[in-house]
Formats: C-alpha cells, structure tokens, sequence
C-alpha cells in the first residue's frame, strides 16, 4: 500500500491579505531602504491599504520564511563547489547605545553567507562564528580576514589555519558589502534588541542576495532577464 506525504499547510491560511501583497511588503520593506511608514504610503498609492503595524507583523512572521527558501537552495547549489573563498570581517552596530558587533562571511561573488552578532569580538565569539558557518556551508579553498588575532586564534581550534589569509586591500569584498546594509540601518533608525539585529541581519542578506545581479557587468538585456527570473523566483516562494 502507497503512502503518501501530506502537504504542508500554507503558511498563509488564515491571512485575509492574498501571498502576493505579502511577498509584495516584505519584499519592499527588507530590499529598499524605507520605513515601516513609507512602505504603507507606498501600498496606499496603489490602492492596498496596509497599516504600518502590519507591515511590521508580516516581515516579521514571513521574512524568515523566505530568507530560509532562499538560503537552502544557494547552499545547495554551492556545496560542491571546491573552489570557493571566503571575506569575513566585523562591523560595529549601536544597540541603545551599546556596541555590538556583526560578524559577516562573504563569499568570492560577494553573496553574504552568514551573520552572527555578539557583544565582544574575542576568541570565542569568532569561534561561535566560524562553527556555524562552516555547519552551513562547508569548508572553502581559503579564507580571508583583517587583521584582527581572534580570527587567527578561533582557526587554530578548528584547526583550519593553513587557509587563511591576510592582507591590507585582500578583503575589499567583505567591506563593500557592509553599504546595503549600512543604508537599511540609516532607514531603521538603528536596532533595539540583539534578537531583532540577528533576525533582520539574516533575513536582510538573503533577499540582497536572491535580487543581486551584477549590473554593471552585464549587458541591458541580460540584466533584466536575470531580474525577472528573481522575480519569478520570490513570487513562488513559500507557494
């Protein structure tokens, strides 16, 4: 006797608001740099009355949602991948005033691969780091970093020292990647909680990545062909 696997429940039953305006919100509000309140005036405009609370609600429940659908398939696609290099430096971020830091790992197309956000930036917060990158992602060909000694000291404990490496312009890649995410920080009047920068942080990421097609390398054509499979791609998430 065939048994057959249930279908999972849509993660939008019970929303009044259609998958589409949803996707359609978060996509605005995570991707540009707006507000909560601009994201409603916007919706207004075209005749979806949104309030901001639930703009706020909805990325929220759902932008993890599709980070996850977005992530699973580029870690997929990339774990084959023998020779692959890795960027990985830390930002300060204020929280209330507090210094935190965001540790990000960029890879060779400058695709953020992950991000984790600690209080200190020692030993044991690259290595908290470090471990769960490589649980996600794999081990790469080489791995480069600033000058910073908790890298160093976090890599002998894995034991993958031999591949990193450190120059003074080698992680250019990793530091140009902080500017879309300096912009969402200027548009969100900065973060209150760690749990709220962890969680935007990552969902943040993979939406930047999913729509990120190197315009300036490519011709006019190609670029929208590769916009609208993006496109398509979003629309069908969690669908």
């Amino acid at each position: 006797m065939r048994c057959y696997k249930p279908k999972p429940a849509s993660p939008f039953k019970r929303f009044n608001s259609s998958p589409e305006v949803i996707r359609l919100v978060v996509l605005m509000y995570v991707r540009f740099p707006l507000s909560l309140r601009n994201v409603e005036d916007l919706l207004f405009e075209r005749g979806i009355d949104v309030c901001h609370e639930t703009v706020r609600f909805w990325w929220n429940r759902f932008g993890s949602l599709f980070a996850a659908d977005i992530r699973r398939q580029r870690v997929s696609a990339m774990r084959g991948f023998r020779h692959w290099r890795w960027h990985l430096d830390e930002m300060v971020v204020k929280i209330n005033g507090r210094t935190h830091y965001l540790w990000r790992a960029v890879d060779h197309e400058g695709e953020v691969l992950e991000n984790y956000v600690t209080r200190t930036r020692d030993k044991a917060a690259a290595l908290r780091f470090l471990r769960k990158a490589l649980k996600r992602h794999g081990s790469p060909e080489r791995i480069t970093t600033d000058g910073l000694r908790s890298y160093g000291a976090a890599m002998n404990v894995l034991g993958c020292r031999a591949k990193q490496e450190v120059g003074r312009h080698a992680n250019n890649r990793v530091e140009n990647s902080h500017l879309p995410f300096r912009r969402r920080e200027r548009a969100m009047l900065r973060f209150r909680a760690m749990r709220t920068l962890q969680k935007f942080a990552a969902v943040h990421a993979n939406v930047h990545n999913h729509f990120a097609s190197d315009r300036h390398l490519v011709s006019r054509q190609t670029y929208k062909e590769r916009r609208q499979a993006a496109l398509t791609e979003w629309r069908a998430l969690a669908s």
